[in-house]
């Protein structure tokens, strides 16, 4: 199925200036997946036939996968620089969807890649995908992308470092890099990607006084994005990628819950959430935004196909 709508339509594919020059399975654009986990695959799936689908895997237990679903599979490592020169110059376009490591303050894989694209014939286009923790805290403002980032988590740290890797390849060099910043991702057939585990656990949410707002995108609408992003995005430039609901986190489980027909979850105070919850799930009740996906819509001329969660999880019950 096409990821856009039927009137609008991707640019014609752009072949090399002298194609006879080239052996034939280099005359199509080519694409480089990094990170080709569920939102990677939801791309591939979705790509004109015309384009040449390339993703990096660090894992050979997933190169007959890949090949499967059309995807001529690299075999590589974002933590071993020296094994990433060689994919150098391969593809015009790229989608980078790897997460940085689970420690410290940078993120050296976004860096390893960078470094080995610049090795040969730089892409066209890079496009890296962000997380929404970047503005940290905003006290359930209005969030859109002129806020400097406000985080100061390792984790958000880290995704900061990559998007000012990516910025300065794009400052510094002709290719068009732009920045995706993701929400929580949801789809019903995604592994976790609805609140049915945690609701079937009775995990407590917080109290409506003191909730902070989240923000979600259907997996499928993300992948969308990404290609959108591909062929659309202007230079050096920052989408929010979110659908249209302006939730509590509470609230969003309470919607979850009446679809599945599972008890609503318990509201706690934050006071007593710090006894009862992992320290990860509190860190995210402790930061509250309402995301503008404005520039989405109107720059990348996204129609989403599921604008709210409850359109996103009906879905799949049918």
């Amino acid at each position: 199925m096409p990821i856009l709508p039927s009137n609008q339509s991707f640019p014609p594919i752009l072949y090399a200036s002298r194609p006879g020059a080239l052996p034939a399975r280099f005359r199509r654009l080519r694409l480089l997946l990094v990170g080709c986990g569920d939102v990677g695959m939801r791309l591939a799936r979705s790509l004109p036939s015309g384009v040449r689908l390339l993703a990096l895997t660090s894992s050979a237990s997933r190169l007959a996968t890949l090949r499967a679903a059309g995807v001529t599979p690299l075999l590589g490592d974002l933590d071993d620089p020296a094994s990433l020169r060689r994919f150098s110059g391969l593809a015009q376009r790229v989608v980078h969807l790897a997460p940085p490591p689970s420690a410290g303050w940078s993120d050296p894989r976004t860096l390893a890649l960078v470094r080995a694209l610049r090795l040969r014939a730089l892409p066209e286009v890079v496009v890296y995908g962000s997380t929404s923790g970047v503005y940290g805290d905003c006290q359930g403002e209005l969030v859109s992308e002129t806020r400097s980032p406000g985080a100061d988590t390792p984790r958000a740290r880290r995704r900061i470092s990559a998007e000012d890797t990516i910025r300065f390849l794009g400052r510094a060099t002709p290719v068009r890099s732009s920045i995706l910043r993701i929400p929580g991702i949801y789809a019903n057939d995604r592994q976790d990607g609805t609140p049915r585990a945690r609701l079937q656990k009775g995990t407590p949410v917080l109290c409506n006084s003191d909730d902070v707002y989240t923000n979600h995108i259907h997996a499928d609408d993300l992948a969308r994005a990404c290609a959108a992003a591909l062929w659309r995005s202007k230079p050096q430039r920052i989408y929010n990628v979110n659908d249209d609901s302006r939730l509590k986190m509470g609230d969003y489980f309470d919607l979850a819950a009446d679809l599945y027909g599972l008890p609503r979850p318990p509201r706690v105070s934050r006071d007593t959430a710090q006894d009862k919850l992992p320290l990860l799930l509190l860190s995210f009740m402790s930061e509250s935004r309402r995301m503008d996906n404005s520039r989405l819509k109107d720059e990348l001329r996204l129609r989403l196909r599921y604008p709210t969660v409850e359109t996103g999880l009906l879905a799949g019950q049918a």
